[in-house]
């Protein structure tokens, strides 16, 4: 479990994520929740005064809490009160971009606002048609009117609808990179563990990488060759977050296929992180919902170690005395520095590359076409040229391009040594 101390620093971290102010930050121990204000009455009284005088307009509550509750909190504090789930889904609502996100966080929220007593269906459909990134602290029209449950579940049904589509669509695309086929590398990991400045760093792009919760919501991926020769499509998905609410797991399911359809998943870990034992743990419990294997033996997770660099000697010296023991061994990196960025490329190479080919090939000098192919495709580990500009080449070619060199020495009537 996690402490609360870094309960605390993460459920700030949670509301500085969509810039707000928090005035202070308090832990309550609660022995025995009550079913009305989940605190007792006298730290209700006690929280009520502390929040006029600091002047707050908002209270979130780093737990989940029930519509009555929610209701009650409101009204004995007179202002607006979320729970840990309705932050979260603030923060999502904040950054989604693309059109599957946004619908998906819109589902998330209605499904979670499904049975509570909140108002202003209209505002909220207002705010939709504006264009950015969904909000659903409330507004002008907010206190006005109830909640429309009809209105709700037909919003609810025709984002399936559309969400159905939009997962029919990605399939396509899907079916087009199989007919390639690159393997798909997703990365996965607690929220700011460093996924996104990981894949920058490996693919040379710009994603936004902050420190920050939930700096990337919506899959990016691009395209990496190893040294083999082998082309991946890496993929960077959302970060997961211990409790993450059940609505938007099963919400995002459909962005996060891209995981469950990989051929390898790179777990990400923050090894600097004083509780990266219990985030790990956080991580694979979403995974497991995703049933994907999580046996050590499995050769579908690679795990990654990020920010070393944050590590003293004596940590660094622990955690690799750590990594020997574990039965799926880590790969220590920093994204930041690029340390360890190789070593993590050629695990991958190997992962993926169990079923690759080792050949030796005589290519007469007139046939400069396939060898630049060869270059281009697979991993030369040995080359001789002879005086009669024949270049012998030991090499070694992913599985999936196999069939497409024999292909060729067939036409050419060349034979593998």
């Amino acid at each position: 479990m996690h402490s609360p101390e870094e309960r605390a620093i993460e459920a700030r971290g949670l509301a500085n994520a969509i810039d707000l102010d928090v005035l202070d930050t308090l832990i309550v121990q609660v022995s025995t929740p009550r079913p009305a204000t989940l605190l007792g009455s006298g730290k209700v009284e006690e929280l009520r005064e502390l929040i006029k005088t600091a002047g707050a307009g908002l209270v979130v509550v780093d737990h989940s809490i029930s519509p009555v509750q929610q209701r009650n909190l409101e009204r004995a504090w007179n202002v607006k009160v979320l729970d840990r789930t309705g932050l979260i889904l603030e923060i999502f609502g904040a950054r989604a971009r693309t059109r599957e996100g946004r619908l998906q966080v819109e589902l998330a929220h209605l499904s979670y606002q499904k049975g509570r007593l909140v108002r202003a269906w209209t505002h909220l459909e207002r705010q939709r048609g504006a264009g950015g990134g969904a909000s659903f602290l409330g507004g002008p029209g907010e206190a006005q009117l109830e909640l429309d449950r009809r209105m709700l579940q037909n919003r609810i049904d025709a984002i399936r609808r559309e969400l159905n589509h939009v997962v029919k669509t990605r399939e396509l695309h899907r079916r087009g990179r199989r007919k390639v086929p690159y393997p798909v590398v997703a990365i996965v990991g607690y929220t700011n563990a460093g996924k996104s400045t990981l894949f920058n760093h490996v693919t040379g792009s710009s994603v936004l990488a902050r420190d920050q919760v939930f700096a990337t919501l919506d899959p990016t991926m691009r395209e990496v060759r190893l040294a083999s020769g082998r082309r991946i499509i890496l993929s960077d998905t959302v970060g997961f977050i211990s409790d993450l609410p059940t609505t938007l797991v099963a919400a995002f399911r459909a962005t996060l296929e891209e995981v469950v359809e990989a051929d390898l998943i790179l777990h990400v870990r923050d090894i600097s992180h004083p509780e990266s034992e219990l985030q790990s743990q956080d991580v694979e419990r979403v995974l497991a919902e995703l049933d994907i294997d999580l046996t050590p033996a499995d050769r579908h997770i690679l795990e990654v170690w990020n920010k070393i660099d944050l590590l003293s000697p004596d940590e660094r010296e622990a955690a690799e005395v750590a990594a020997r023991w574990k039965e799926r061994r880590p790969v220590a990196v920093s994204s930041k520095t690029g340390e360890g960025i190789d070593e993590l490329l050629r695990a991958i190479d190997e992962r993926l590359g169990i079923d690759d080919t080792y050949l030796t090939l005589v290519i007469p000098a007139s046939e400069g076409k396939l060898l630049s192919w060869l270059y281009e495709n697979a991993e030369i580990i040995e080359r001789d040229v002879n005086d009669n500009g024949e270049t012998t080449l030991r090499l070694r070619i992913a599985a999936e391009k196999r069939g497409r060199l024999l292909a060729q020495l067939q036409h050419l009537q060349l034979r593998i040594q």
